[in-house]
């Protein structure tokens, strides 16, 4: 298994559900969740295996209307 993507994500004000809608759409992700705080979103994914991950990020979600600003979190196995 690839490793997890955590993906932070702001909207510009009143786009949050258009934008979780256009996410869920590309079936991209294993969870997206609303927040509160700084960001509106936070989706969980798992890459393709041996993807580029600023590329994935820039081709697969930064195109998505509505998107302000990411912040992508890289997760490592702890052992």
């Amino acid at each position: 298994m690839t490793q997890a993507l955590f993906i932070q994500i702001r909207c510009r004000p009143g786009t949050t559900y258009k934008v979780a809608d256009a996410i869920a759409l590309k079936e991209l992700h294993s969870e997206l969740y609303s927040t509160s705080g700084d960001y509106d979103l936070l989706m969980k994914l798992y890459p393709p295996e041996g993807a580029d991950i600023g590329h994935f990020i820039n081709e697969e979600i930064l195109g998505i209307d509505g998107i302000e600003r990411t912040h992508t979190i890289v997760t490592f196995r702890p052992w």
